[in-house]
């Protein structure tokens, strides 16, 4: 009897024994990982400045040292404005009257080669106009192409633009080129205006609204006054 008493109080401390240590293993057993949502902030570059073709990270403006050059010039081609049409040619060395007259004629340098007439136009870009003038203060339409003429093209004209209207030989409009004339009734009956025909419909004259300057025969006012094309030759 007492030997059976002994044998389980020894089975009852054995299983308390048992399951402290149970108890103490699992309370110091780490717990498995769970995953977590990072609330850090994520940094970004600020005061990035992008241009096509380079990039300054600074938070100062770049200045012009290190900026790609633009295209020196872009015009425009036909009747309508191109503004992604660059200028052709050889931007480097073409002449600068060139480079002016492009813009203003709507046309390609290459095709600007009488660079000696540029530089009469250009001799008196902006002459104010005055009727009868023939200086470099004020000058009239017809005065203007006698001088052209005869210093470009060694030709002589009439004074008055009914006179060179008469002398010129007639052409067809798509027959104009370089250094004709186009006439033009502004008033009355007569040949009244003219100008020298450059290319794409573009003429140069002395006109009463702002002195020698370049047009365009289709613009609204010139269209429905243009009376004729004419060709002087020696």
């Amino acid at each position: 009897m007492k030997i059976r008493v002994l044998t389980i109080s020894i089975l009852g401390w054995l299983a308390l024994s048992s399951c402290r240590s149970s108890r103490n293993l699992a309370a110091n057993t780490p717990a498995a990982p769970t995953k977590t949502k990072s609330t850090a902030k994520r940094e970004f570059l600020n005061g990035i400045q992008v241009t096509p073709g380079y990039t300054v990270t600074s938070s100062h403006k770049t200045d012009n040292a290190n900026k790609p050059a633009e295209p020196a010039v872009k015009i425009s081609s036909g009747k309508k404005a191109n503004a992604d049409k660059t200028l052709a040619g050889n931007i480097e060395t073409a002449n600068l009257l060139q480079i002016k007259y492009a813009i203003a004629t709507d046309a390609t340098v290459e095709k600007l080669t009488n660079v000696p007439l540029l530089e009469v136009i250009d001799k008196w870009w902006g002459t104010r106009y005055c009727m009868g003038g023939v200086t470099d203060n004020c000058i009239d339409c017809s005065a203007f192409t006698q001088i052209v003429m005869r210093d470009v093209y060694q030709l002589s004209l009439p004074r008055t633009s009914q006179e060179q209207y008469t002398a010129a030989e007639k052409i067809e409009l798509e027959d104009l080129r370089e250094g004709d004339l186009v006439f033009f009734n502004t008033g009355g009956k007569d040949i009244s205006h003219v100008g020298i025909y450059l290319l794409n419909n573009k003429f140069v004259h002395a006109a009463t609204s702002g002195g020698v300057m370049i047009s365009d025969l289709n613009e609204k006012y010139w269209q429905p006054k243009f009376r004729g094309a004419g060709r002087v030759s020696k």
